[in-house]
């Protein structure tokens, strides 16, 4: 087989594995599903790792959720993949409210437009989702609308 006919095989399998496309022919299929559950599976943790309360929130419901969103997505990096997931959520209005604030967060603190990295954004702004309002001015970000907490 040539290098260029071994790496056409390569990149399909990848595609199969990450990108949900058929597999391609002479692989077994059973294997190959059992292999991308466990990249899901796998890509999922670390999400949840950058996202900490966007996959609490979503509590038993995450690893379903983030898989039915993955499944036909390559991956963007755990921090995109994350933010993009959470975008669509908002879009859907299913956003839980308790995950709101961490994107308001991130959303003040960088510029992201779900297709290059996220850059630290250089201006304040004022960010909003499921319910939470964030400020960031001079690097310093605070939550808006909910009281600060009391030293006993």
């Amino acid at each position: 087989m040539s290098g260029r006919g071994l790496a056409e095989r390569q990149a399909e399998l990848v595609a199969a594995l990450t990108g949900g496309v058929a597999v391609p022919a002479g692989f077994d299929a059973r294997l190959v599903e059992a292999a991308r559950v466990a990249l899901l599976r796998k890509r999922a943790g670390e999400v949840a790792r950058q996202w900490p309360l966007l996959a609490a929130a979503l509590g038993e419901r995450w690893p379903h959720e983030f898989a039915r969103w993955a499944a036909a997505r390559p991956t963007q990096g755990s921090l995109r993949d994350g933010w993009d997931l959470a975008r669509e959520l908002v879009e859907q209005g299913a956003l839980p409210a308790a995950a709101g604030e961490e994107l308001a967060t991130r959303e003040a603190v960088f510029t992201y437009d779900g297709r290059s990295a996220p850059r630290a954004r250089r201006v304040p702004a004022l960010r909003r989702a499921a319910g939470s309002a964030v400020v960031q001015v001079f690097g310093r970000v605070r939550a808006l609308g909910r009281p600060a907490h009391r030293r006993a």
